[in-house]
């Protein structure tokens, strides 16, 4: 069905999302203070979508023949507010540079739903770039 390589980007992108899962949750649950206050709530729920993002990812995966990994990229926790946004940031830059190339293989393979999916994905994880950018700008 699909080749190799588009197997690996798409284990690639779960290892993506159960990272930034994680990793936004331990944000959301270490967090505390006034700045703190007006963002944890934030980490809580783009942590969500990140993993309903891996569910859905993994899900294609398998249909397509392939073993979802379950193991995460390098988690990023940060020791305070401003490292914490500035690792999210980045790693929304790094997503949305990574989905597009999957959209672009997939089309390539003829795969449309599979860039579909992503196409919806890119959509979530550019609004998770511009809040953690907004966010930045008031620390």
């Amino acid at each position: 069905m699909a080749s190799e390589k588009l197997l690996g980007m798409l284990n690639d992108a779960i290892a993506r999302e159960l990272q930034v899962t994680i990793q936004y949750m331990w944000q959301h649950v270490m967090w505390s203070g006034v700045k703190g206050f007006a963002v944890k709530d934030s980490f809580r729920s783009i942590a969500i979508d990140e993993m309903k993002h891996a569910e859905i990812i993994a899900e294609r995966l398998n249909y397509l023949g392939g073993a979802p990994t379950t193991k995460p990229t390098t988690i990023n926790v940060g020791n305070d507010l401003k490292a914490m946004l500035e690792q999210d940031k980045l790693d929304e830059e790094k997503a949305i540079t990574m989905y597009k190339d999957i959209m672009d293989t997939a089309q390539a393979e003829k795969d449309y739903t599979t860039r579909e999916i992503f196409e919806h994905i890119l959509k979530d994880e550019e609004e998770h770039h511009d809040h953690f950018s907004t966010l930045l700008e008031g620390v």
